[in-house]
């Protein structure tokens, strides 16, 4: 898979639960390995949370990705970034 696939791959948690889409990653260019990935989760038009998780998290990576651990919303709570797009006249 190339990393343009993964971008905007759906997550799901250990329990099928959708926690959010790939929004980007971060990898080290030394060894090409993964070490974290960012998911967009969608509160409204204008703002979205964004969640990092460890690669070593995903347990599948195919139609979906799936994590090996369950993500409730109280978790997603304590480590959530929120980012405010802001739309300017023309």
């Amino acid at each position: 898979m190339k990393i343009k696939e993964f971008v905007g791959s759906t997550v799901l948690d250990k329990n099928a639960n959708e926690v959010g889409k790939i929004d980007n990653l971060d990898f080290d260019t030394e060894t090409g390995k993964i070490g974290t990935i960012v998911l967009t989760l969608q509160k409204n038009l204008f703002t979205r949370d964004e969640l990092e998780i460890n690669f070593e998290d995903i347990a599948t990576i195919g139609a979906y990705v799936i994590l090996n651990k369950e993500i409730s919303n109280e978790s997603v709570e304590e480590e959530v970034k929120t980012t405010t797009v802001e739309i300017e006249d023309e």
